[in-house]
């Protein structure tokens, strides 16, 4: 799986409430463009954000399914991405020392043609991804804590 860890000058829980807020997954997650629909158990297990990718015209619906969600400690999800595939993408969340958190994002190809890329080549492709994520995740958690 590709790693990505971030410290974040704010709680646990301001991370863990845009996490918990489906209707803001497009603003954190890279390549996300926009959200259809945003069921209303999210995010808890099974619930879905109904969302697109891709640049205009080019854009393409999908779905992400929550797989699990500890309101403590994160969330695990599918990630949909077809023609591409789908992706395991777990994110946890933890208290620093002396203050903060540290947020983890783990993702990896789990179906389609994703699988077939060399783990190496997927890597390098996912961490700088992920990287941004986590940065646009950041922006929006300590915002609500400023």
């Amino acid at each position: 799986m590709a790693t990505v860890t971030r410290d974040l000058q704010c709680s646990p829980a301001a991370v863990l409430a845009v996490l918990a807020d489906g209707w803001s997954y497009a603003t954190w997650v890279v390549g996300t463009s926009r959200i259809r629909a945003v069921e209303s158990s999210w995010p808890e297990p099974g619930a879905r954000v109904l969302h697109s990718f891709g640049v205009w015209p080019a854009v393409i619906d999908d779905e992400t399914v929550v797989r699990s969600w500890d309101p403590e400690r994160g969330i695990e999800l599918t990630a949909r991405g077809w023609p591409a595939g789908e992706a395991r993408v777990a994110i946890s969340v933890r208290a620093r020392p002396g203050g903060g958190s540290s947020v983890r994002i783990a993702e990896d190809a789990v179906r389609g043609p994703g699988t077939l890329v060399p783990r190496p080549l997927r890597t390098a492709l996912l961490v700088p991804r992920n990287t941004e994520t986590l940065r646009r995740l950041a922006h929006l958690a300590e915002r609500r804590t400023s």
